[in-house]
């Protein structure tokens, strides 16, 4: 069973940066692929970026947000730059083991953290 556990969110003005972390525990975290997904109010949730053998990141998100992990710190890093006030949401880290690059979709990750809020005022 893997835990996750989410930091780095708060409150940034719009064009800033935010980073945040995952830190994950009670498995091998080299044989896990790791991803972020967010969800705003009122709206499903949305895939954001994955990392395993490579990176993969929706149009929303592609050259603003860049996905990184620290094997040997068992940490998935979520770097946000230039953010927008629709950036605003809970984000959420998630892993699983399939060895794929694109897979963006929920039902496609076994283990998900408790999500940090990232608030972006205009």
């Amino acid at each position: 069973q893997v835990q996750l556990v989410e930091s780095g969110g708060g409150l940034v003005q719009a064009g800033g940066s935010l980073r945040l972390s995952c830190a994950a525990s009670g498995g091998t975290f080299s044989d896990y692929a790791m991803g972020w997904f967010r969800q705003a109010p009122g709206k499903e949730r949305e895939f954001v970026a994955r990392i395993r053998w490579g990176t993969y990141y929706p149009d929303s998100v592609k050259g603003r947000f860049t996905i990184s992990r620290d094997n040997a710190k068992n940490t998935v890093y979520l770097q946000m730059t230039s953010l927008k006030p629709e950036d605003t949401a809970v984000y959420y880290c998630a892993a699983d083991r399939e060895y794929g690059l694109l897979r963006s979709k929920e039902s496609q990750y076994e283990y998900w953290g408790q999500g940090t809020q990232v608030t972006v005022s205009s």
